[in-house]
């Protein structure tokens, strides 16, 4: 049985288009864009299930006075999967990227972390502060995601991967995701978007990936003694949020609370749910261009 490329059977993953751009950070060959070519660098990293493509609209708007660059985190996308897929190894690489761009000291770029890409930015300012020029939680808290231990364990060999597969075929799912994040003003995703999400994610190494992420329960997220010494640096912070993102795990009072835990000023509410990046990237610009002054 096949859709869209993809092989139920034997799990032949759909090539990668042709022309991708990659870059070694550290131990992984890493997949990047990149948008303008003057200004302070700013580095996007994704949340669970992105890839750089999902910063396009954000990347083109701040391009106009920035050097602005997007990544796939390791196992998540067209970046090498290399073991291990947890937090510590995504901010090495996020630390390995900007340095492999010589984006460090006087040149450090500004990190925005989408969703549980805050978590890694947060973490990359605690360990090379001396490289972050400051920080941005974007529609993110890095708090843990309250998943009932026993809720991964639930789903067994071969039917976890028979899941995660037939989940990434349904285009209608894919749409039906998207769209509930992304919010009424997002253009419904054509054959060409579904795709667009889909196809990073159908990766051999990718699906390793995933599987091992939902047989642990876990998404990137720092500990209160971590969010604590966030709080109490210098690296300049700011919270962003989508004003309609409070379904699941967040509530009203995520904005003003996350901000509080990290020491930043009152959040910045921009319109739109989850994928603020996409519904409202001329404000998040904005909000960006906020933090530095």
């Amino acid at each position: 049985m096949t859709s869209a490329g993809y092989d139920l059977a034997t799990s032949t993953a759909p090539a990668p288009p042709a022309g991708l751009r990659f870059l070694q950070a550290g131990d992984v060959s890493t997949r990047y864009l990149q948008w303008g070519d003057h200004g302070r660098a700013v580095v996007l990293v994704p949340g669970a299930f992105e890839t750089a493509d999902a910063w396009h609209a954000l990347g083109e708007v701040l391009g106009a006075d920035h050097r602005v660059y997007s990544f796939d985190l390791t196992g998540q996308g067209y970046s090498d999967a290399v073991a291990p897929f947890d937090v510590a190894h995504d901010v090495a690489q996020t630390l390995a990227f900007t340095r492999a761009l010589g984006l460090t000291g006087a040149d450090a770029p500004v990190l925005v972390g989408h969703s549980s890409g805050a978590a890694i930015v947060g973490l990359a300012a605690l360990a090379a502060p001396q490289d972050v020029a400051g920080v941005v939680f974007l529609d993110g808290d890095a708090l843990p995601l309250d998943v009932p231990t026993w809720g991964p364990r639930l789903v067994v060999e071969p039917y976890r991967t028979s899941l995660v597969r037939l989940a990434l075929r349904s285009d209608r799912l894919v749409s039906r995701v998207y769209a509930s994040q992304c919010g009424p003003t997002c253009a419904p995703l054509d054959a060409a978007g579904v795709d667009l999400w889909r196809r990073p994610l159908q990766q051999r190494g990718t699906e390793r990936a995933l599987l091992s992420g939902a047989t642990r329960g876990e998404i990137p997220a720092m500990t209160s003694e971590q969010l604590e010494a966030l709080r109490r640096s210098a690296t300049p912070r700011l919270v962003v949020w989508g004003c309609d993102d409070v379904d699941g795990a967040y509530t009203p009072t995520s904005p003003s609370s996350t901000a509080a835990a990290i020491g930043a000023g009152d959040p910045v509410l921009v319109p739109g749910r989850h994928l603020t990046t996409i519904s409202s990237p001329d404000a998040v610009a904005a909000a960006v261009r906020q933090l530095e002054g």
